[in-house]
C-alpha cells in the first residue's frame, strides 16, 4: 500500500530535521577543535571560554540530532501522546550544559581578575578562529531556524537561538582579544584585563540565553499552556453557531503538536448528526488558532435560556429513547377568564413489539418527568403508536386514484389559496389505504396558515372517502415562487 501524503509529508521533515541537525553537530566538532587548538597556544581565557562552549555544543547537538531522531516515531502504547516531548527533554538538557559552561567562565574569569595572571598572545590564528566561528554559526543558526520554523521544532530552535548568541560572544572575544593587542602596543596595563572580562560577557550572555531557554522547555514539560492560547480558543470556540458555552479548555505541547481538550454545551435536542457537526466546526476554530492541532471535543446536552415548553418535553422524551409528534399545549381558562389548566396533547411511538402494559409503562415514565420538570402542565394526554421500522408491500389502487384525483380537481374552489393538486396515489399497505397527493400553494403564505389549509383539505377528502385510513399531502411553492 503506498504511503498517504501526511505519510510523505512527516517522513520528508524527519529527513529535513535530521539533515540540519547532523551538518550542526559536525560543524559543532570542527569548532570545538580549532578553538581548543588555538586557546591553549594563545592562553587566552576568551578563545578557551569559547572553546568550552563550543564543547558543549557539540555535546547539546549529538542530543538534539538524537532527539530529533526519536521524537519523529509515531505515537505507540506506552507513548500515546507520541514521542515529541524528547525534543523539549533536549534542549532542557542543554539549558543544563550551557549553565555548566558559565559557572566554569565565571569561576575562571575570576580567578584571573584577582589571584592568577595569565599572558595572552593574540595571534592571527586567534582572531582567524573566532571570525570562522561567527561565520560557521551564522551560517548554521540560519540553517536550523528555517527549519525550526517551518516543522515547529522546539530542540530546533534551540540550538538556532543558542548559535545566534555565539555570534555576539564570539564577537565579544575578539573584541577581548583587540584589548590585550592595544595594551601590549600602547602600553596601557588595564587593557589586559579586557580577555578575562570579555569572557564573562560571554557568560552573561550565556545566561541570559540559557534562562529564557530554560523556562520555555520547562513550561513544555509541566504542560504550561501557550500564552494567550486558552483565551484565544474559547473566544473562536464560543462563536461557533451552535455552542452554548466554553465549559473547559486545556492545552499542552509536545514537540511541535499542540493537543487541545474542550468540553462545551450544546442544545439538548440537537440531533446527533449536527451535534458532530458543531465539533467538526469547532475543531476547525481551534485549528484557525493553533495550526495542526490535535483537538478532542467533549459535549455536554444543556437546555438553552430560551428553551420553549416543546423542545422540553421533546428533550424529556430523547432522555428515554422515544420520539414524540403531533405536540401541541392549549390553555384552559377558568370561569373568571385567568389561565387555568395547561393541557398537552402529543403521540409517543414505541416498539410494535410491546406490549399495552409495556408500552403504557413508557409512556407513563415520560408523562411522571414531565409533570416533575414542568409544574406549569396540569394534564397530559398521551397516544400511543408504533414505530415503523419495516417496509411493507404496497398495491396499487388505480380506480380509487383516479376518483380521488377529481375529487382534489375542485378543491381550489373551496381553498383560494389552494393553486393546484396533482400527483395522486393510492396503495393498499396491510390492509389499509393510503393516498397522497401534491398541493401546490403561494410560496408567500406562513407555514402556519399552510398546515391548517392541509388539515382542512384533508378532513373534507376523508369525509368523502372513508375507506381511506390516511391522505398525505406534500406542499410546496410554485416553481420559481
Amino acid at each position: 500500500m503506498p504511503p498517504t501524503a501526511e505519510q510523505l509529508a512527516g517522513q520528508e521533515e524527519q529527513r529535513e530535521k535530521k539533515s540540519v541537525a547532523l551538518t550542526s553537530l559536525l560543524a559543532a566538532l570542527l569548532l570545538v577543535s580549532l578553538k581548543t587548538l588555538v586557546g591553549l597556544s594563545t592562553h587566552s581565557l576568551g578563545v578557551l571560554s569559547e572553546a568550552a562552549h563550543s564543547g558543549l555544543d557539540l555535546i547539546a547537538a549529538a542530543i538534539t540530532y538524537l532527539s530529533v531522531r526519536v521524537s519523529g516515531k509515531p505515537a505507540d502504547a506506552d507513548h500515546q501522546y507520541g514521542h515529541g516531548k524528547i525534543e523539549s527533554f533536549s534542549a532542557f538538557l542543554e539549558t543544563g550544559l550551557l549553565l555548566v559552561t558559565c559557572a566554569w567562565i565565571v569561576w575562571e574569569a575570576a580567578r584571573r581578575l584577582f589571584f592568577k595572571e595569565v599572558h595572552v598572545e593574540p595571534t592571527i590564528w586567534a582572531f582567524g578562529v573566532m571570525a570562522i566561528s561567527m561565520v560557521i554559526d551564522h551560517f548554521r543558526s540560519r540553517a536550523l531556524d528555517r527549519v525550526a520554523r517551518k516543522y515547529d521544532s522546539q530542540a530546533l530552535e534551540a540550538d538556532a537561538l543558542h548559535f545566534r548568541t555565539d555570534v555576539w560572544s564570539s564577537s565579544v572575544v575578539i573584541l577581548g582579544l583587540i584589548g590585550v593587542v592595544l595594551a601590549d602596543r600602547f602600553g596601557w596595563p588595564g587593557l589586559h584585563r579586557a580577555d578575562p572580562l570579555a569572557a564573562l560577557v560571554v557568560a552573561g550572555i550565556v545566561v541570559w540565553i540559557s534562562a529564557r531557554l530554560g523556562k520555555r522547555t520547562v513550561d513544555v514539560l509541566l504542560d504550561t499552556a501557550p500564552a494567550g492560547a486558552r483565551a484565544e480558543v474559547e473566544r473562536a470556540v464560543a462563536g461557533v453557531d451552535g455552542v452554548l458555552s466554553v465549559d473547559r479548555v486545556r492545552t499542552r505541547r509536545a514537540g511541535n503538536r499542540t493537543f487541545v481538550d474542550l468540553t462545551i454545551a450544546v442544545p439538548r435536542t440537537v440531533p446527533f448528526e449536527r451535534v458532530h457537526d458543531v465539533s467538526d466546526r469547532v475543531e476547525q476554530a481551534v485549528r484557525g488558532i493553533l495550526p495542526g492541532a490535535d483537538v478532542m471535543v467533549h459535549m455536554e446536552p444543556r437546555p438553552p435560556a430560551d428553551e420553549n415548553l416543546f423542545d422540553q418535553v421533546r428533550a424529556i422524551a430523547q432522555r428515554h429513547n422515544l420520539l414524540v409528534h403531533e405536540l401541541s399545549a392549549h390553555q384552559v381558562r377558568d370561569r373568571a377568564g385567568e389561565r387555568g389548566r395547561l393541557i398537552l396533547d402529543l403521540d409517543v411511538e414505541v416498539d410494535e413489539r410491546l406490549t399495552l402494559r409495556e408500552a403504557h409503562a413508557l409512556a407513563d415514565q415520560v408523562e411522571k418527568e414531565i409533570y416533575r420538570e414542568l409544574p406549569q402542565v396540569t394534564q397530559i394526554n398521551t397516544h400511543i403508536e408504533t414505530l415503523e421500522r419495516d417496509i411493507p408491500p404496497a398495491a396499487n389502487l388505480d380506480d380509487l386514484a383516479r376518483a380521488l384525483e377529481a375529487h382534489l380537481g375542485d378543491a381550489p374552489y373551496q381553498f383560494p389559496e389552494l393553486l393546484d393538486v396533482h400527483q395522486v396515489e393510492v396503495h393498499e399497505v396491510q390492509g389499509k389505504v393510503m393516498a397522497s397527493c401534491h398541493a401546490t400553494l403561494d410560496g408567500s403564505l406562513p407555514i402556519g396558515r399552510v398546515h391548517d389549509l392541509t388539515q382542512a383539505l384533508e378532513a373534507r377528502t376523508l369525509r368523502h372517502f372513508p375507506q381511506l385510513f390516511r391522505l398525505a399531502i406534500h406542499t410546496e411553492p410554485p416553481e420559481g415562487g
